[in-house]
Order: structure tokens, then C-alpha cells, then sequence
């Protein structure tokens, strides 16, 4: 996957399209690039078990939390819930399409640290970015470190500038 692209092409303009409901700004793009790069290496679609998931997409979100998503948190914003459903076809369901459809799957990811109580970091704080990923993506229980979110996160950026 091309780097560049992606924050090009899927990242930016999703999350330009969610506000105002979800506010964008240049740390919310890095915290969802960093995202991708550290739960996929933005190459994997499905978890690397035998699959299918527990997780999904190049944001590797699970499918109980996009349902708790879905119901505690977008379901209960109309104007929110109308902009992601725009975004989804009828077919695979929503859960299937944070592999196949890169939009939703980066828009969701940006509502899950949107539920979060913290503020998004400045975009140049890589490590308080990861610190948050750690925190609210990855969880304690998650076996992933901040050091490793800041490593995927210079490798892709170095591949951006590739």
C-alpha cells in the first residue's frame, strides 16, 4: 500500500468529511495513519489468525467494538450515523467492509478515539499519539507497545517520503 496515497486519497478527505460532527485536525490524521501502520503495516486486511478477524481492515478494529461503536456512540448522533451510512454499501455488512472498504474503515477508526474523553495530540508528538493508540486502541490488555506504534509509524512516514 502506498503511504502517501492513503493519507492522500482515504485519510484526509474522510476525515474532512466527518466534521463537523467529528472535528478534524492534523493530529486526528496522524493518530489514524499511525493506526494503520502499527495494527496492519498497512498490508494486512484480516487478522493473521486463521480468520475471518476477530479483526478487520488495515485498522484491524474488532467486530464487537464497531458494534458497540454503532450503538453506544453513533447511533445516538442522527446527523453522524447519516455521514458514516453514506459511506456504506448494502452488501458485505458494515463489520465485513472495515476490510474492503478503506473510507468507512478510517472513518471508524476516528470515531473510536472521537469516544475517548482524551484530546488528540499534536500531530507532531508521535509518541503522545502512540501513547493515546495505546490507551484507547490497543488497550493494557492489547500486546502492543508505544515504541512499536512510534516505529510503524517513522517506517511508514518514511516510506511517504520515498
Amino acid at each position: 500500500m502506498n503511504a502517501a496515497q492513503l493519507r492522500t486519497y482515504i485519510i484526509e478527505p474522510v476525515l474532512r468529511y466527518l466534521e463537523p460532527e467529528i472535528p478534524f485536525s492534523a493530529g486526528a490524521m496522524e493518530l489514524v495513519m499511525g493506526t494503520a501502520a502499527q495494527e496492519s503495516g498497512l498490508r494486512h486486511i484480516d487478522q493473521l489468525t486463521p480468520g475471518p478477524g476477530p479483526a478487520y481492515g488495515l485498522w484491524q478494529m474488532e467486530g464487537a467494538t464497531h458494534e458497540d461503536l454503532w450503538a453506544s456512540f453513533i447511533n445516538p448522533r442522527p446527523a453522524l450515523r447519516e455521514k458514516l451510512l453514506m459511506m456504506v454499501a448494502p452488501w458485505p455488512s458494515r463489520v465485513e467492509q472495515l476490510r474492503s472498504n478503506l473510507l468507512y474503515g478510517a472513518a471508524m477508526c476516528r470515531v473510536h478515539y472521537r469516544r475517548a474523553p482524551e484530546a488528540i495530540p499534536p500531530a507532531d508528538n508521535i509518541e503522545a499519539l502512540g501513547q493515546l493508540w495505546k490507551l484507547r486502541y490497543n488497550t493494557s490488555a492489547g500486546k502492543g507497545t508505544v515504541q512499536q506504534f512510534v516505529q510503524s509509524y517513522g517506517l511508514v512516514r518514511s516510506m511517504e517520503n520515498t
